[in-house]
């Protein structure tokens, strides 16, 4: 991510704590969620208080950040430590994971980005209700190891470009947030285009989308 776009979606997290208050009382902090990861920090929510981290810093409920990247946060918490991606939501006692099927999503420049994963390897998405499946470049198929051009059926889509060759697949599993989904289609374009992973229709038709203010919220289809 460019520095002035890093800078840019700080600087809206950072508008975000100007409204939140003194921490929480006990009794609302049974959940942890991450809202924004960037290299060696994360923006996180503890009940209804958001904090930013450095790598090393600990917020005042005590919740340390040990390590962060653009995927994932490993936060540590009365010594245990425990693995988020974006929209994720963990009880903060760490026993169990609070598996809630959905996810919330914050617009960052414009643009509804989540973290997840496609067959177990974390991915970063981008919603796109234009898209007709999920789709992706073929640099990230190679990445996640996907073998399109076997597995494949070959097709064409009408893109801002023209005309472009694509491979329909399925993905065996797709997460995004809490939210789980076997045998997704998706397309693969050859090529660098599109830049980011598209969450596109072929999976959200089978979740509920809503909206409250800018937040979008997905929630499975039970």
């Amino acid at each position: 991510m460019p520095i002035k776009a890093v800078a840019l979606t700080l600087m809206f997290f950072l508008s975000l704590l100007s409204v939140t208050g003194t921490a929480a009382p006990a009794d609302n902090r049974e959940t942890i969620m991450v809202l924004g990861l960037f290299k060696d920090r994360a923006v996180i929510r503890i009940g209804d208080q958001q904090r930013i981290l450095r790598v090393g810093e600990t917020t005042p409920e005590g919740v340390k950040l040990i390590e962060a990247d653009s995927e994932k946060a490993v936060l540590e918490f009365r010594g245990k430590k425990n693995t988020y991606f974006l929209g994720q939501q963990i009880n903060s006692h760490f026993k169990k994971a609070v598996i809630k099927g959905e996810a919330n999503i914050w617009p960052v420049n414009g643009m509804y980005l989540v973290g997840g994963a496609i067959n177990g390897q974390p991915v970063k998405f981008m919603v796109d209700t234009g898209a007709s499946w999920i789709s992706m470049n073929s640099q990230h198929a190679r990445r996640l190891g996907l073998d399109y051009r076997v597995s494949g059926k070959r097709s064409s889509v009408s893109t801002a470009s023209g005309v472009a060759q694509v491979f329909l697949i399925n993905l065996d599993r797709v997460r995004v947030g809490d939210i789980v989904l076997h045998q997704v289609k998706a397309a693969v374009l050859e090529g660098h285009s599109p830049t980011n992973i598209l969450l596109g229709m072929s999976f959200l038709d089978r979740v509920d989308i809503q909206r409250k203010g800018q937040m979008m919220t997905l929630k499975k289809k039970w």
